[in-house]
């Protein structure tokens, strides 16, 4: 069984090789670039691949993502039409979840404005109301979401959660749709999107979004760059409808050493490291999601491509 596998940093493309190929000895792992017999490749297992990189392989099976994600895959415009499998693990959510608590208590504790007082040497003590008086909303509740979602709500925060179809998690308030975007957001002081990447959400951390907030609400991002729109958040940041930002996604990535978001006193820049995935947790995961799907034809992480996760 021959698997063709693709990074954009061709420099660990060998480790995954590597280490699939020591999970699954019985199969064959190749760079995509460098296949010897694309007749003979069954699984491409993928981040952010190149447009037309996969159609050149007339037996695939399925594609499987390098993360949670699909919209990078989706990105490619002849994509072959063949199942999709996410790679979800225990790993990648409780790594989303301490991400999430700590920038979300970061805000709630007014850490940044602590940091900057202590810059300039000044003692400056910063009383804040405790979690159960502090409204926080969580955008995306599917997996990663949902599990983060419930963490802040044991915390003690008031969490209200928001996806497209309603959605039932423990202690959290929940809305779904776009009829009810507006009473999820009011009142909310720290905005935290988990969402997936999809036509619908493209650009929703935008003006109207913010300006349904609480006034000087915190704004964390750690699903993808796009549904950012930069100029809004810069825009709320200067009027102080936004008091501070943690962003871990962006359009561009790594993000430009030009880009107004670095040097700005009231955004923190995270290099995409929320609920990175290493090679090691990642071959386990895909291995698995392989066999059970060579064997069964579809597995419990595949995704719908219809509706983009």
């Amino acid at each position: 069984m021959s698997v063709a596998i693709y990074l954009p940093n061709e420099s660990k493309i060998q480790d995954w090789c590597g280490m699939l190929g020591d999970l699954m000895p019985d199969w064959q792992f190749h760079a995509l670039q460098s296949v010897p017999d694309p007749d003979e490749v069954k699984y491409c297992v993928v981040w952010r691949p190149e447009t037309g990189s996969m159609k050149r392989f007339p037996n695939l099976r399925a594609i499987v993502s390098i993360g949670a994600g699909i919209d990078h895959v989706l990105a490619d415009r002849d994509l072959p039409d063949v199942p999709i499998i996410r790679t979800i693990g225990t790993d990648l959510t409780q790594r989303m979840k301490e991400y999430v608590a700590l920038h979300v208590l970061r805000h709630h504790r007014g850490m940044p404005e602590i940091q900057a007082a202590q810059a300039r040497a000044e003692w400056t003590p910063i009383v804040v109301p405790p979690a159960t008086r502090r409204r926080v909303g969580v955008m995306g509740l599917g997996n990663l979401g949902a599990e983060a979602a419930k963490l802040l709500a044991a915390i003690g925060f008031e969490t209200v959660g928001w996806s497209r179809s309603g959605r039932t998690v423990e202690g959290v308030k929940t809305y779904a749709g776009a009829q009810e975007f507006g009473a999820f957001l009011e009142g909310t002081e720290i905005l935290v999107n988990l969402l997936p990447l999809t036509d619908e959400t493209r650009g929703i951390l935008n003006a109207d979004t913010f300006n349904r907030l609480k006034r000087g609400a915190c704004v964390i991002n750690a699903a993808r760059g796009p549904h950012m729109v930069d100029d809004d958040l810069l825009g709320a940041l200067a009027s102080g409808q936004i008091a501070a930002a943690t962003l871990d996604v962006f359009h561009i990535e790594p993000l430009p050493s030009d880009h107004p978001f670095w040097g700005h006193p009231q955004i923190t820049v995270t290099p995409h490291i929320a609920s990175m995935i290493d090679a090691a947790t990642g071959s386990r995961i895909i291995a698995k999601n392989l066999r059970t799907f060579e064997e069964a034809g579809t597995v419990a992480d595949l995704a719908d491509a219809t509706r983009g996760y």
